[in-house]
């Protein structure tokens, strides 16, 4: 595979992977007190682990499955393991409130674009609460899956996730990545 191809990969892959998992319009649940105001209700949990997320990417060109675990610290930072086969991970997106980091561990490259940058093509936005929720499986009425759509460009994206188990307050593994093995690529010309 020529060199080209490896970043057009891992460029479509962290587009796709970060599209997914924001911008679907979810919205924190509300509380009615007894004057009828709402009010949004602060989750109680600090951390959230979800094992066996099962995402599905269909693109212009083909159809995308993996499984996923999902790690997040309330407010601090998030990790997104993508593992095709055999629970091998191979592709990694850790997440903070003001940048994401794409990890392509099969060609050996990485990829770092701010939500700025990520949000000059895409639609809906991207923005850290959406994305937060998302990876907690915070959604309207409980739901254990979800459906997206996305416009990346001229490109259109479904995305679904599905839920099948999700864990507060439990330790999880967080942490960045040391990206000193892998080549940084500038992903700015498909940003």
């Amino acid at each position: 595979m020529n060199k080209n191809k490896g970043y057009i990969r891992i460029a479509l892959w962290v587009a796709a992977l970060v599209a997914m998992l924001t911008g679907c319009g979810v919205k924190r649940h509300s509380v009615q007190t007894i004057d009828d105001t709402p009010e949004t209700e602060t989750p109680a949990w600090h951390t959230c682990l979800i094992q066996g997320a099962r995402i599905t990417v269909l693109t212009p060109d083909n159809r995308i499955s993996a499984n996923a675990t999902m790690q997040v610290v309330r407010d601090s930072m998030l990790v997104i393991s993508i593992q095709p086969m055999f629970g091998i991970e191979m592709m990694r997106i850790e997440a903070t409130p003001t940048e994401i980091i794409g990890i392509d561990k099969i060609h050996g490259q990485y990829a770092i674009a701010g939500y700025n940058d990520i949000n000059r093509k895409l639609t809906p936005s991207l923005n850290w609460d959406d994305l937060q929720q998302i990876c907690s499986a915070e959604l309207p009425l409980g739901s254990e899956k979800a459906r997206l759509y996305y416009t990346y460009g001229d490109d259109l994206y479904e995305l679904t996730i599905s839920y099948p188990m999700r864990q507060t307050d439990v330790p999880v593994r967080i942490g960045h990545q040391p990206l000193q093995r892998y080549s940084q690529i500038d992903i700015s010309k498909w940003l």
